[in-house]
């Protein structure tokens, strides 16, 4: 079966190959690595209001722009460096959003130092393992759950900003907390086996 053949998530399409690489290479996968936590807590909370192809498209600007996603030199960002990002064409320029990531770096390397590491406090949620689901369709698979709306309201408390429920659901998704591949989708069952 060649991967154009291969049955995926509605959502996906066959449009584009970094669509199709982002979906089976990435997208439910689990990440237990701090610096990938960071990126994608920064392109999910990028992505709000917009699709995600939108963000993916601008990921390279995003890893220029954002130091590599280091959280160490995020968190010291200036305001003049913040200004210039605001100019900057090859990233989303919302102003917002842009000292989001300033603000979510900092709180981010607070968790790590309470917890050792963002991973370990991000997967204390699900109890250390990914929550298998069996969505036989993309209507059936939430925006936000019971986790989500605790997880969010935790970062929250922390002093992270475009961190609503809806938003860390898809971190959840992204990060391979959750595996909400569909049923009929060639990677539900590759990412059920990962840990």
């Amino acid at each position: 079966m060649t991967q154009k053949e291969k049955s995926r998530c509605e959502w996906v399409g066959n449009v584009d190959a970094r669509y199709l690489a982002y979906h089976d290479e990435e997208w439910g996968v689990p990440v237990h690595e701090d610096r990938k936590q960071f990126e994608f807590l920064i392109l999910e909370g990028a992505q709000a209001g917009l699709s995600w192809w939108t963000v993916l498209n601008k990921r390279e600007g995003y890893r220029k722009a954002f130091a590599d996603f280091d959280p160490e030199k995020v968190a010291r960002f200036t305001k003049k460096r913040i200004a210039k990002l605001i100019e900057n064409p090859a990233i989303i320029r919302n102003r917002l959003k842009i000292h989001a990531a300033v603000t979510n770096a900092q709180a981010f390397l607070a968790v790590q130092e309470e917890f050792g590491s963002f991973d370990d406090y991000l997967w204390q949620f699900v109890d250390g393992r990914a929550l298998q689901n069996k969505w036989r369709r993309s209507k059936d698979t939430p925006a936000t759950t019971s986790v989500s709306d605790v997880l969010s309201k935790d970062l929250k408390k922390r002093g992270f900003k475009f961190v609503g429920s809806t938003i860390v659901y898809a971190h959840m998704q992204a990060v391979g907390m959750v595996n909400d591949h569909l049923v009929k989708c060639y990677r539900h069952r590759e990412c059920a086996r990962m840990k």
